[in-house]
């Protein structure tokens, strides 16, 4: 069985043509996050290792998710920041909050405690299981009266 990364129907990841807009930061033209939860997957004996760049997340701020054969992935960040007189007033309040998510078909047959991870330096790293494809046996057979 081979991973496979979601991706929309035009050929690309869905991430890098709906959410392009979303992680720009509106006053600076220079600074840019284009993409978002860059992965690379090595195949290696026998497992996978699956490493995803998340810079400026916390790992309380990403969840992994095993369901129905398909790891989910995702990525949540809430941020205010304040800048105040010697008042007490506002001089300037900005909110930022976004939500990135990228679901991976791992098969059936992966069990949550079949998959480690950790997350260090802005990279979240899943290894898990190679699962061998399963073939299914469609025969059909004609009952003869």
């Amino acid at each position: 069985m081979k991973l496979v990364p979601m991706n929309n129907n035009f050929g690309g990841n869905l991430f890098d043509n709906m959410f392009d807009e979303m992680f720009r930061d509106p006053f600076s033209a220079n600074k840019r996050v284009d993409k978002v939860m860059i992965t690379d997957i090595q195949e290696k004996d026998n497992q996978y290792i699956l490493d995803m760049d998340l810079p400026g997340y916390e790992k309380e701020d990403i969840k992994a998710q095993l369901k129905d054969g398909y790891l989910t992935i995702t990525a949540q960040k809430n941020e205010i920041s304040e800048d105040k007189d010697e008042k007490g007033d506002y001089i300037r309040r900005e909110r930022y909050s976004g939500k990135c998510s990228r679901s991976f078909y791992v098969g059936e047959g992966v069990k949550e405690e079949d998959i480690k991870a950790s997350f260090n330096n802005g990279i979240l790293q899943l290894t898990f299981p190679k699962q061998a494809d399963k073939k299914e046996d469609n025969t059909k057979y004609i009952t003869i009266d």
